[in-house]
């Protein structure tokens, strides 16, 4: 989980993965497309992304196609978010049903 995280510090690396969100399977060229970095840049790091567990890629015949892998966040979110979600969500529901009591 700390290379996940390390990867995610870095701002370049998110906007990679948000224009992998939002069109999945694109190729470096395209990736780079519009951005301030060098296509050697976006490589590497593409390549931490793909150590971490991110981003994988495919070759599709001459073109390598890079996709988002979302479950490396999906376990952020279950072991370091929700955790923290529960108790607030039990002492909402807690007061929600002394209220509801109250008001009978």
């Amino acid at each position: 989980m700390d290379e996940v995280f390390k990867a995610l510090a870095d701002g370049s690396r998110r906007l990679l993965l948000d224009r992998l969100h939002a069109r999945n399977g694109q190729t470096l060229l395209e990736l780079c497309d519009g951005l301030a970095m060098t296509r050697q840049a976006v490589t590497k790091h593409l390549a931490i992304l793909e150590a971490a567990n991110l981003v994988t890629s495919l070759k599709h015949g001459r073109e390598k196609l890079h996709y988002l892998n979302p479950v490396p966040i999906h376990e952020i979110g279950e072991r370091w978010i929700r955790k923290f979600e529960r108790s607030k969500l039990a002492a909402l529901s807690e007061l929600k049903r002394k209220l509801e009591k109250r008001d009978e």
